[in-house]
């Protein structure tokens, strides 16, 4: 039958968003928080890209797996992690992409467009006009135009279709002076991978391998861990503290799947290959999984498998390339840029290239460690020739080596972050991303009034009323005196505190007042409570990394508080907050005329103090 009508729909936006994965989203939803009108597309059911259900990676960031808690990320990733804490004690995954969905779905001015696959844009000169896509669930046809984009598809692919400049494989070490670049450059790329998720049954389970499946010997997984009690040699590895630490030795139990389940193709392009790619994973995983079962004493008897991914992971494709490249020199060196807008902290991580092809060496031996944060700059955040393309995710702007530190998903989610406000800041100025650069100070102000953390960069917000205010508490523990709330800083950082303490909670609530010394007509109050970030809270399948965390919500977050607007030295608007289990909290001051807020907190989540890293008020 012919068809006789096409379904088309034109849609037009401030902003859109091509990507839903941890940076796409934090994008999306800051941006939407600034008042910015957003369309976040998504080729998938769920959101959350590699950290989603589909494959089940835990985010990962710049406190290297608790080696330095004090650089963990804060800002919107943290929101979201703490929020699927308090409400996803089970580690569910499906309960942490409904925590994302209704993140998304609470934001007024952000469009969620799901099942939606990008296929083609159009552009006028070095400018995107609009995209087009095709919304799989519904036979809908889209071209959704806008006045700003962001490529956040991991693979580059919107920076691909438009004519963007991008790289693939590594760069020679004599074109970029790094210390572990390549003597020759080449197209060697970090590869897919798949995950899967075991159970012990408690009585003894047989496994048959399907057909498909590939054949493994104790040989070529030697260099893998795999069994209940294998243990590997990492003294050749680049990190002296877990070698330190373990002595050289680690292991690993059998119930959360293997990253190096990988495979990278036989070809130039790994995006071409992704469906290939695929099927040679799952006939690897379950080759892998026979011989775990039926390939001698693993201690594996009473396992069955839960679940395996079929959705694989990338790790390495494009990278768009932007006014500047980040290079592994300014990682190591620990850079700190005048126009920094992100940060990371991960090592330089760099896996074998062939994946499970290279039986004889480790698979992830090559991790450069380094202690500290380096910053990354807004330049490369946006495209060197696309005029209105901001980049977000693994695909910014960076070298392979310093992809390979860049590309966790810690640092993609707080990248996404600055480049949400960048965005709605291009638009209050009306310029390109490019013509940000006299405004970077205001950007840095906006990032740090949203909870994110830029090193070595305090606020000076000369609107924030607080930091001329007379602050003052009913208590305080030495080193935690109430002037601390507004320092700049709200986190610990090596020895010091950053934050008021009360000693202890008296009936009826300890209190922190901050008094202006005139009347003002406030139009919101800001408040960053104490979190410790030596505590994770991601959601995550591994069982070792689930019994890092603590149960529940932390105990140090406040839970029960007042915010008290007072004037002459009585309440004339108080906001009563119950359960609270945030770290950072905006409350609508509804223009309250008053001389002075007063935090009083009732209660915590179990610890003795009450403890607040940072308090702000703004006028009306």
């Amino acid at each position: 039958m012919k068809r006789t009508a096409e379904r088309f729909s034109e849609k037009k936006y401030d902003l859109v968003v091509v990507g839903g994965g941890m940076a796409g989203l934090c994008a999306a939803i800051e941006a939407a928080r600034a008042g910015v009108n957003v369309c976040l597309i998504h080729a998938r059911p769920v959101l959350g890209g590699n950290a989603s259900s589909e494959i089940r990676v835990h985010i990962s960031g710049a406190d290297q797996s608790l080696r330095q808690p004090d650089f963990a990320e804060s800002g919107l990733v943290y929101e979201l992690m703490l929020e699927n804490k308090a409400r996803n004690p089970q580690f569910s995954y499906s309960v942490w992409d409904m925590i994302l969905f209704e993140a998304a779905k609470k934001e007024k001015n952000l469009t969620l467009m799901l099942n939606t696959v990008m296929y083609d844009c159009e552009t006028d000169g070095d400018r995107i006009t609009s995209v087009l896509c095709v919304q799989e669930t519904t036979e809908m046809r889209y071209r959704i135009s806008g006045k700003l984009f962001v490529d956040a598809t991991g693979n580059g692919t919107l920076g691909y279709y438009a004519g963007a400049e991008y790289r693939q494989g590594s760069e020679s070490a004599a074109e970029t002076g790094e210390i572990d670049a390549p003597e020759k450059g080449n197209n060697e790329r970090m590869g897919n991978t798949i995950m899967f998720r075991a159970r012990n049954m408690g009585h003894p389970v047989p496994f048959t391998p399907p057909s498909f499946a590939k054949k493994y010997t104790e040989h070529d997984l030697r260099y893998r861990m795999h069994s209940a009690t294998m243990k590997i040699d990492f003294s050749a590895s680049k990190d002296p503290k877990e070698n330190e630490r373990t002595g050289g030795i680690s292991a690993r139990g059998i119930d959360y799947g293997y990253f190096w389940i990988e495979l990278m193709g036989e070809g130039d392009d790994i995006i071409t290959e992704y469906e290939e790619i695929r099927d040679d994973l799952v006939a690897a995983l379950y080759g892998i999984w026979d011989h775990i079962k039926n390939g001698g004493d693993h201690g594996a008897e009473n396992y069955a498998l839960e679940w395996v991914g079929m959705l694989p992971g990338t790790r390495e494709s494009r990278r768009l390339i932007g006014d500047y490249v980040l290079d592994e020199t300014d990682i190591l060196a620990n850079r700190r840029f005048d126009d920094a807008v992100a940060y990371g902290g991960w090592c330089v991580d760099l896996h074998c290239p062939h994946g499970l092809l290279d039986t004889d060496v480790l698979p992830s031996g090559d991790c450069r460690y380094f202690d500290g944060v380096y910053s990354i700059p807004y330049r490369c955040y946006y495209s060197k020739n696309i005029d209105n393309l901001f980049l977000a995710g693994r695909d910014i702007s960076a070298t392979k080596m310093a992809f390979c530190s860049t590309r966790i998903l810690g640092c993609c989610a707080v990248g996404g972050q600055a480049v949400g406000d960048a965005a709605a800041l291009c638009l209050r100025y009306g310029v390109d991303p490019r013509g940000l650069a006299p405004h970077i100070g205001e950007l840095q102000q906006m990032l740090l009034k949203n909870d994110a953390y830029l090193p070595d960069i305090k606020n000076t917000d000369p609107l924030d009323l607080i930091r001329g205010a007379e602050v003052t508490a009913s208590s305080w523990k030495p080193g935690c005196e109430p002037g601390k709330v507004a320092d700049g800083t709200s986190r610990k950082l090596g020895g010091e505190s950053h934050r008021w303490e009360s000693d202890g909670i008296r009936a009826g609530g300890e209190t922190l007042r901050a008094g202006f010394g005139r009347t003002v007509c406030l139009s919101e109050v800001r408040v960053t409570f104490m979190t410790d970030f030596s505590h994770p809270v991601r959601v995550t399948m591994a069982p070792n990394r689930q019994k890092q965390q603590l149960p529940g919500v932390h105990p140090e977050i406040v839970k029960d508080y007042d915010v008290i607007f007072e004037k002459d030295g009585k309440a004339v608007r108080t906001l009563e907050v119950r359960g609270n289990c945030r770290r950072h909290r905006v409350h609508d001051a509804c223009g309250a005329e008053c001389d002075a807020v007063v935090l009083r907190v009732l209660s915590t989540h179990g610890a003795p103090d009450a403890a607040v890293y940072e308090l702000r008020a703004y006028e009306k």
